[in-house]
């Protein structure tokens, strides 16, 4: 695994870079966090290069990588050279993806800027970009050489980008602590420990990423709220005035797959219920209208976990427990839908 640390930039970066004698260094951003981000770490640094790409999902493709690697290029970047990773998950994905294929490989270090990066997408090694319309169709497992997350970037962040990154630390409550999601719950997005809940997300999934590096089996399970949650969010990216974030997306399948477990006798009623009635109240309900459902459903069949034509999804099974490798049909996955539209 590697080193994650949760404490100042200030503290953490220097300690890194005095440890490691990289030959030159490079820093990724996009608009927002050269403008509110950089200027926390650009002290820390000696000369280095800045890479500025357009922000937002819509971006993570390849051509975009292929003007990471011509700025690397441009700046004579040999294998001994580090990229730094500094944003959220689109940008710790497809640098992270860019540095592990860069002439067969250069370090990369991520500094997660946002509450989604910081408890899911910079833990694990798993990097990619969208391929076609396909959420991270193309990608590798790398992992970074040091993980830095200060908890003071999520005061540069939109009250809807916290929200979106806090359905991930629903899910981690959900398949591995259920004392914890019974902590959560009773509380709003603003009355919650953010610090505290990061180390927690952080925690859990280095524990299950651990066991299981390259998704194999256990690793699955974090997964849960992905597969129609991922179906909603590509769907949606194709319509700009619609389109949603990553975690609102996720909160769409939480609530889905949820009912699913429940059909299957999974989860009770009583678990089913406070998932649906937390979630609504925190991200309200996404119009979803019956023309939109099957197109949803078509989706999944491109979804990683699946095998040949089967689409297998990681569901609850039980209060902070989750199991994987689920079968689950298009009739179920459209009833679970027509569910959540109420």
């Amino acid at each position: 695994m590697s080193d994650v640390r949760i404490a100042p930039i200030a503290e953490t970066l220097p300690e890194f870079l005095e440890k490691h004698q990289f030959s030159a260094v490079a820093v990724l951003v996009d608009y927002h966090t050269q403008k509110f981000c950089y200027p926390l770490v650009k002290n820390w640094l000696s000369k280095h290069t800045i890479i500025r790409i357009k922000a937002g999902e819509e971006y993570k493709h390849l051509h975009t990588c292929e003007t990471i690697w011509e700025a690397l290029t441009n700046a004579n970047f040999d294998r001994h050279g580090l990229l730094l990773n500094l944003g959220g998950g689109v940008i710790g994905d497809m640098g992270g993806f860019c540095a592990a294929t860069y002439k067969r490989g250069i370090a990369f270090a991520q500094i997660p800027t946002t509450l989604l990066a910081q408890v899911d997408a910079s833990v694990g090694g798993k990097l990619g970009i969208d391929f076609h319309g396909f959420k991270n169709h193309i990608g590798v497992f790398k992992l970074p050489e040091t993980v830095l997350i200060d908890p003071v970037f999520l005061q540069t962040l939109p009250e809807r980008e916290l929200r979106s990154g806090f359905a991930e630390v629903i899910k981690h409550c959900l398949i591995a602590d259920a004392a914890k999601w019974d902590e959560i719950r009773r509380r709003d997005l603003t009355e919650q420990n953010l610090s505290e809940l990061v180390a927690h997300s952080v925690a859990v999934k280095q524990r299950v990423v651990e066991q299981d590096p390259t998704e194999k089996g256990l690793r699955k399970i974090l997964n849960f709220g992905h597969t129609l949650g991922h179906a909603v969010e590509t769907y949606f990216l194709a319509q700009p005035r619609k389109r949603l974030l990553h975690g609102e997306a996720i909160a769409v399948g939480m609530v889905t797959e949820a009912f699913l477990a429940h059909q299957k006798k999974m989860i009770d009623a009583t678990l089913l219920a406070e998932i649906e009635e937390y979630i609504f109240s925190v991200y309200g309900k996404v119009n979803l209208t019956g023309a939109d459902v099957e197109p949803i459903v078509a989706l999944t069949l491109q979804d990683k976990k699946n095998q040949g034509k089967q689409v297998r999804m990681a569901l609850l099974d039980g209060p902070g427990r989750c199991a994987f490798d689920i079968p689950v049909t298009r009739a179920e996955m459209r009833q679970a839908l027509d569910y959540y539209r109420g």
